[in-house]
């Protein structure tokens, strides 16, 4: 009789456990699809939408600073993970030590992710070059941002590994600068980067958006390209864009 009943519980039991199983297995798909179609979402708006949408959400700017270009152009986004170097003596500054921590945020990386390298004060050193490049491209990076110089151009080119950065120089990080942390929050070219913030970047430029906010940054980027969609149009027909600003408050 009790082997009865203990047979008949445990079916049930088995049951329960096969079900939060699945439960969790799909709420971590759920979330893949919902952070997949955020990521998506930020491909498909302006960068000037998105800039003005940060404004309006966050109160603060999101854009970088003017002169972080495109070196190797294209558009991403993803999230940010990041690498601090900072200016050191020459016995600090080894090759072991000198982009050591962006190496390893680099190869560490899962794959649609954006590398953020701030280099303190080093628009003449470059952050990145070829190798360091060859090793982003294999993890699947979306792209790398640089606050200092990028090298080896042709190079990251040829291989098809998107990279902004403030300057383009020859020089390397080796006898001048030192690693100091990976993945910690970083002044980037005017703006506060954190990991796991989106990056955004494009011909117009760079934008960050907080990860806390990037549902209602969207959503209001989305707004904004919908009503310029409205206005291009109205703007040919009145041949004014006083009038249509005065309709749609916008600019």
């Amino acid at each position: 009789m009790t082997d009865k009943l203990l047979s008949v519980r445990r079916v049930p039991f088995a049951g329960v456990v096969a079900l939060l199983i699945a439960l969790q297995v799909l709420s971590g798909s759920q979330k893949k699809k919902t952070g997949d179609a955020l990521l998506a979402g930020f491909q498909n708006v302006a960068l000037a939408s998105l800039s003005d949408a940060v404004d309006a959400v966050v109160g603060e700017r999101g854009f970088m600073a003017h002169d972080m270009r495109p070196v190797v152009a294209g558009r991403f986004a993803g999230r940010a993970t990041t690498a601090l170097i900072k200016p050191a003596p020459p016995e600090k500054a080894t090759p072991g030590r000198a982009v050591e921590h962006a190496v390893e945020m680099i190869d560490d990386a899962k794959p649609g992710e954006v590398g953020v390298i701030v280099v303190e004060g080093g628009l003449d050193t470059a952050g990145i070059g070829g190798l360091m490049g060859t090793a982003a491209k294999a993890r699947g990076m979306a792209g790398i941002v640089v606050d200092g110089g990028v090298r080896d151009v042709a190079e990251l080119r040829d291989m098809g590994l998107l990279v902004f950065g403030r300057s383009v120089t020859p020089a390397t990080a080796v006898g001048r600068y030192a690693s100091v942390a990976k993945n910690i929050p970083v002044e980037c070219a005017g703006v506060t980067v954190r990991p796991g913030d989106i990056i955004v970047a494009g011909e117009d430029g760079v934008v960050r958006v907080p990860q806390e906010k990037a549902e209602a940054v969207l959503k209001k980027a989305q707004e904004i390209d919908a009503k310029e969609d409205k206005m291009v149009p109205l703007i040919r027909q009145l041949k004014s864009l006083r009038k249509v600003i005065q309709i749609f408050n916008r600019i």
